[in-house]
């Protein structure tokens, strides 16, 4: 009889899956995150894909739902559908629940855990970015909707001189002292009580970048050597810009940095690294022009 080969077979090497993230929203073909999360795992060597998913309006939970279950680990909510990710959340960080409105996901067995990263992204983009320190100035925030409550708190953390936020309906603003009591001392009100007053940054959390309306901004507003901020990406030189260019601003700026780095902060949280993300901003950014 022969000797038994003793030997044990080769071990297969461990299967790997590659985890899937998403950005979910209605509608969606428009969105950038995927390019922007496939340029961030390439650069770090991350094995993800990440795909656009469009849920029906009335069917964003079991859309997310059905995504968890296939084994998604993460996703990123764009409009119309930030409330509704607050209100899936079982586990909201402090910016979500300041914010009342969720921009990213996380999903961990059965707890779903939510940020909202587009106020950081924001303060990131103008400080590490645009090269303006928020530090002893003063700021104003036009509009009291949900990008306003996001940006908040992250503004307030680099310690400005004043926040100040307009909006046509004063009482909507005025609301917000009242919800961030004790997290932002604000100043608050309509457009008309920002007359004979001037701030070094100004940014446009309205609608107006999507609709081409003007705001009703007094004069004297932008103070000189302003930073006038759209926080939509992609239109070109806005009304809003075009209000700034008019009162003598040269430091403007639309929101795709915004965009790159609040998916740089959600790329973290999932990934534990940390990307780089001037060379994505520079390759989507367009001459405001």
């Amino acid at each position: 009889m022969g000797l038994r080969d003793n030997r044990l077979p080769p071990t297969a090497p461990p299967s790997t899956m590659t985890d899937r993230y998403a950005v979910i929203g209605h509608p969606i073909s428009h969105s950038k995150s995927p390019l922007i999360h496939g340029l961030f795992a390439q650069a770090t060597g991350q094995d993800i894909t990440y795909t656009a998913i469009e849920a029906p309006l009335d069917g964003f939970r079991a859309t997310v739902e059905a995504f968890r279950a296939s084994g998604g680990r993460g996703m990123n909510v764009t409009l119309p559908f930030k409330l509704q990710a607050f209100e899936i959340a079982t586990d909201p960080m402090e910016s979500a629940r300041l914010a009342g409105a969720v921009n990213a996901l996380k999903f961990d067995g059965e707890r779903i855990h939510a940020q909202n990263f587009d106020g950081l992204g924001l303060v990131n983009d103008i400080q590490r970015n645009l090269g303006v320190s928020l530090a002893g100035k003063r700021v104003l925030i036009c509009g009291a909707g949900g990008a306003t409550r996001g940006a908040i708190v992250p503004i307030a953390a680099q310690r400005p001189a004043l926040i100040a936020i307009a909006n046509r309906s004063a009482d909507k603003a005025h609301g917000l002292k009242t919800d961030f009591a004790g997290h932002a001392a604000l100043q608050t009100g309509g457009y008309e009580d920002l007359a004979g007053e001037s701030f070094d940054v100004v940014l446009n959390a309205t609608s107006t970048g999507l609709s081409q309306a003007e705001l009703p901004l007094p004069a004297g507003v932008f103070a000189p050597g302003a930073l006038a901020y759209e926080l939509v990406y992609g239109k070109g030189l806005t009304p809003f810009l075009r209000q700034a260019q008019a009162a003598g601003v040269t430091q403007i700026a639309d929101g795709v940095g915004m965009l790159v780095e609040q998916a740089a902060e959600a790329f973290e949280w999932w990934r534990g690294v940390r990307p780089v993300t001037r060379p994505v901003i520079d390759q989507l950014t367009v001459p405001l022009v």
